[in-house]
């Protein structure tokens, strides 16, 4: 059985910049704990990642706030963060999940068997979006979220997400 960690836009902009959180600057220790958990070949990444015309897109016009333009300083991973990544597959996603994300997995997963989890921000929009994707290309796949891993928009949306995701038969581990 080969476990998969997904680590979910642990970026500036979501850490301690545009969109940052107390919540969220307290969980990385506890992200680079859990992957360095990990053989650097179970790990891949996704980044937000929005252009210049951000504020005009559905997202921007309902989020009115820039962040994880690519290129900047608020749309790099974490330093710190980023140097447990090497060698990652790194996916930049425009939109709260990555289908690609998704496919390349579900591919995985037809070759061999599979355990997902996935850890990062923001619990109630990245995280769950990824979560829920996954679960319903993958169906019979586990897949578990690490609550002390990851961080909402305000303490109270991380545990409805977690919530949510409970509800659909993704595990949460630490919540």
């Amino acid at each position: 059985m080969r476990k998969i960690l997904i680590v979910i836009d642990m970026q500036n902009d979501f850490i301690d910049a545009a969109l940052g959180t107390k919540e969220a600057e307290a969980i990385v220790d506890a992200v680079k704990e859990k992957i360095r958990s990990y053989p650097a070949e179970n790990v891949v990444a996704t980044m937000d990642t929005h252009g210049e015309n951000y504020m005009e897109t559905q997202e921007g016009k309902n989020l009115p706030v820039p962040h994880c333009l690519k290129g900047s300083a608020g749309w790099q991973i974490r330093p710190d963060i980023a140097g447990l990544l090497t060698g990652a597959k790194i996916y930049e996603k425009p939109t709260f999940g990555s289908t690609a994300l998704a496919a390349d997995l579900k591919s995985i997963a037809e070759k061999e068997e599979i355990e997902l989890e996935l850890i990062g921000l923001c619990t109630d929009i990245c995280v769950v979006s990824n979560a829920l994707l996954l679960k319903a290309a993958m169906p019979e796949v586990k897949i578990s979220v690490d609550a002390a891993c990851c961080a909402g928009v305000t303490p109270e949306k991380h545990l409805a997400a977690l919530e949510t995701m409970k509800s659909c038969q993704i595990q949460i581990e630490n919540g």
